[in-house]
């Protein structure tokens, strides 16, 4: 096993593991905890999912695969987005199976590539590895803002508590 098949596996599973932490932090959500806003500077779930996918979107569809580029960063922290529950998990399906998919098709000469991002060369490696810290970022802002609309009903994403 090469070095770039080896940093291409570690890159996908820990976008695996996002997704599917993401996934069960919603599943125990319903619509209106999915849009709620704790004040009113910060996020709801609804914004930083479809901000997450349109991330991806950018990143991997504009600057990996030259594919035009549509996001409106704007519209992602809208403060008027409603978004179901059903459709924020079907976008996570849907974006990190690009995100996914696209990481898996790379090869050894892909890593030093560099794409263009925020007016700055960056190789796929760097590209890839912000990736996955910035939706781990988000991802803990989302798991936090389901503990304060569960409050104790809320079930652990990872190890469990223990309790005295």
């Amino acid at each position: 096993m090469d070095i770039s098949t080896l940093i291409f596996a570690q890159l996908v599973g820990k976008f695996e593991e996002i997704k599917d932490t993401l996934k069960k932090g919603l599943d125990q959500l319903d619509d209106d905890e999915v849009n709620y806003r704790p004040n009113y500077e910060s996020n709801t779930i609804a914004n930083l999912v479809v901000h997450i996918e349109g991330n991806i979107l950018q990143r991997i569809g504009t600057g990996i695969h030259g594919y035009q580029d549509e996001r409106s960063r704007e519209n992602e922290f809208s403060r008027e987005l409603y978004v179901t529950k059903d459709e924020l998990l079907n976008r996570i399906d849907h974006s990190f199976a690009f995100l996914i998919e696209s990481t898996e098709k790379l090869q050894y000469e892909d890593l030093l590539r560099e794409i263009e991002v925020r007016g700055k060369p960056r190789t796929i490696y760097e590209v890839l590895q912000q990736c996955a810290s910035h939706y781990s970022e988000h991802l803990g802002q989302i798991l936090y803002i389901s503990k304060i609309c569960l409050g104790s009903s809320y079930k652990t994403t990872s190890i469990y508590k223990k309790t005295f």
